[in-house]
């Protein structure tokens, strides 16, 4: 067998990184413009993440630029499989102990909805998009994410196609739910041997019985969320909907009753007072009822905005558990797991617009699926990247060894419920890792494509030992004062 040919290298640790993908490859240009796919996602966002801009040439007219052109043809024509690429990216941040999934984190599901004008573009429909709010054409994915307190990173995703593109509509036989997408999704988590305390998603999924019951069937544990109007069969005068279950239990500023307090500490450093009560939801009568942990900020109003009514099969320490294979879970537990939720569906959204997500120029379905997948590397190199050099390290094992906190994924602070709170170490951050992976990338290729821009001759002394400086990794100080 014949030796592969060498490419240019990335700057940095992204060359290590990179390498560790290669064999996915095939062909030598594969393997070159996966470096350089990654490096344009991980630049600043002061130009879009489409073809164009990744391939540094001019918007629109600069399309037909052969660099543009090689990367359209990595996305739409080329041989490599994604779903190999995303084993091989899940298996790096396995191999670490500061990046690796334990049983302390939660598996998210959660969609993007994102727009798209057209109709020739996979999956695209008038949908409701959760990004800007409202029903337009767009395109929706799904996705389960790994998270714990410490680090967040995505698992697997699965674009949701419309009933429109089905001969039959929702009848088709290939028609997929989201909530049987996001089934699928958590099947594979298990099948791949991540492990999770439970399965965390919003309303949406929490309101669709079915992947309920689906999950209670495979012995999978969930916390899920429900509407404030969740409600099931029950005869008159009698509690049959959430809401009841949280007014039928007094509460009186000096005699809680049964609402206990919990206080939440958050990232930013202020505190709130929450309160907890439990209870059993339907749907269809006592034989089925579910676990009801209902948490308000004020139990007198139950504010919109700060109030979760969440339904779980996680078992109370001292019930009778369901299933054996379901570890019991206290009032604060039940919480803290749908906490990271929260914590994750605010940052990852963020996160995603740092990487062009939605900014792709393609329409097969293969071809968006390889630029997600491209996606989801870059943003797991940022967590890899930190791990590799050691900082951190001992936060993330530290916390590995105590106890989980009570509180939600905001608070990385507390204990257990009715407990002092005691101060724990620094959690890492992925912003923090971008700015330490663009501290060496961002001057490295633009000072880079400027001097090539401006001189074909060889850079001067003091500039080519700037470049090697950062070409091996080493960041300067990006900001001016």
């Amino acid at each position: 067998m014949s030796k592969r040919l060498a490419v240019l290298p990335a700057p940095g640790p992204l060359e290590a990184y990179a390498q560790a993908f290669d064999e996915l490859f095939s062909k030598r240009n594969q393997r070159a413009l996966f470096r350089r796919y990654l490096e344009g996602l991980l630049l600043p966002s002061e130009r879009n993440k489409t073809l164009t801009g990744l391939a540094n040439t001019e918007p629109v007219t600069g399309s037909v630029h052969p660099e543009a052109q090689k990367l359209q043809w990595f996305l739409s024509e080329s041989s490599w499989d994604p779903g190999l690429v995303n084993e091989r990216r899940l298996a790096l941040l396995q191999e670490n102990p500061t990046t690796a999934a334990t049983a302390k984190g939660v598996l998210i599901i959660d969609e993007t909805g994102d727009r798209k004008w057209g109709t020739k573009t996979a999956h695209v429909g008038r949908q409701y998009l959760g990004s800007i709010g409202k029903v337009d054409s767009g395109v929706v994915s799904v996705h389960s994410l790994w998270a714990d307190e410490q680090l967040y990173y995505p698992v697997e995703f699965e674009p949701y196609t419309p009933k429109h593109w089905f001969e039959k509509g929702e009848r088709d036989l290939k028609f997929r739910s989201k909530p049987k997408i996001a089934l699928a999704l958590v099947k594979n988590a298990v099948k791949a041997r991540i492990p999770f305390r439970a399965v965390v998603a919003d309303s949406f999924y929490g309101e669709t019985y079915d992947f309920r019951d689906s999950l209670q069937r495979e012995q999978i544990p969930y916390v899920l969320a429900l509407y404030p109007s969740h409600s099931w069969w029950h005869f008159e005068g009698e509690i049959g909907s959430v809401t009841d279950i949280a007014r039928s239990a007094a509460w009186q500023e000096h005699k809680p009753g049964e609402w206990l307090k919990f206080r939440r500490h958050f990232r930013e450093g202020h505190e709130e007072t929450w309160w907890l009560l439990e209870g059993e939801a339907g749907p269809y009568g006592v034989d089925k009822a579910q676990r009801l942990v209902i948490a308000t900020t004020d139990p007198a109003t139950l504010p919109e905005l700060s109030t979760w009514y969440l339904v779980s099969n996680l078992p109370a320490p001292h019930s009778a558990p369901v299933e054996e294979s379901i570890e019991a879970a206290d009032l604060a537990e039940v919480v803290r797991l749908y906490g990271l939720r929260v914590w994750v569906e605010q940052s990852y959204k963020q996160v995603k617009q740092h990487l062009g997500w939605a900014e792709y120029q393609v329409r097969k379905d293969s071809a968006m699926r390889r630029h997600w997948q491209l996606v989801c590397s870059a943003f797991s190199f940022c967590w890899w990247a930190l791990a590799q050099s050691g900082e951190d390290v001992a936060a993330r094992l530290d916390q590995s060894q105590q106890p989980a906190p009570a509180d939600t994924p905001t608070d990385m602070t507390s204990q257990t419920v009715g407990k002092k709170t005691t101060a724990r170490t620094r959690t890492l951050s992925w912003p923090e890792a971008l700015r330490k992976v663009r501290a060496w990338l961002e001057p490295y290729l633009m000072l880079k494509r400027y001097w090539l821009a401006w001189s074909k001759k060889p850079p001067p002394r003091q500039l080519q030992q700037l470049f090697d400086w950062l070409f091996a990794g080493k960041p300067i100080y990006l900001y001016v004062w």
